[in-house]
């Protein structure tokens, strides 16, 4: 007797099984979307990838494997012509399982395989990375005093996210935070009024 597959047994026997899972694939191909038992769709699932993969090669060589397990054509162009371009930047992940509840008849759990065709969307840099990247660029024009000093005051948001308690605490946080603006402009003026003098 013939070593089982991994997995839950599909058919009969092997045949069957290859059988019934490429007449599952045409069926995914041609109509983007089945409905099916939970069981077979996790089964279909890699068969279905490893076809898209193939097809994505787009050789003469690729072509000729998918059709030794598909034996329709017409879904073979399909599947090389319209589904394998839609899919070129993505790196894997070209189906989704949903499942969708029992069947009434038996209870058996159901599940909707589609083909993922969405246009991929690349991911954002993390924070961490970014802010390290900040901190060893150094800055190579420094802002008047002014500036910075407008910069440092913090805004009311500023002062609630800074974990002032109530807006009391805010309004002192903020005359704090001016007070020391105008101490640090104070020996500036003096130093300009020297300078003017001499």
């Amino acid at each position: 007797m013939p070593k089982p597959t991994k997995g839950p047994r599909l058919g009969g026997g092997p045949a069957h099984e290859r059988l019934l899972l490429a007449n599952l694939a045409a069926a995914l191909f041609t109509h983007k979307s089945i409905k099916t038992t939970e069981t077979k769709a996790k089964r279909l699932r890699p068969l279905a990838e490893r076809l898209i993969t193939f097809a994505k090669r787009g050789d003469l060589h690729a072509r000729r494997r998918v059709l030794s397990v598909i034996g329709d054509k017409e879904v073979v162009h399909v599947l090389f012509t319209e589904i394998a371009p839609l899919v070129a930047d993505r790196d894997g992940g070209y189906t989704r399982i949903t499942k969708v509840g029992n069947r009434k008849g038996d209870n058996a759990p159901m599940a909707q395989i589609e083909l993922v065709l969405e246009p991929v969307t690349p991911k954002a840099k993390s924070t961490k990375k970014s802010a390290a990247s900040a901190e060893k660029a150094p800055a190579k024009e420094e802002a008047p005093a002014e500036e910075t000093a407008a910069e440092e005051t913090p805004t009311e948001d500023e002062a609630a996210e800074a974990g002032a308690e109530s807006p009391e605490e805010g309004a002192a946080a903020e005359a704090a935070a001016e007070d020391a603006v105008v101490e640090d402009e104070a020996p500036a003026a003096d130093e300009d009024a020297e300078a003017e003098k001499a």
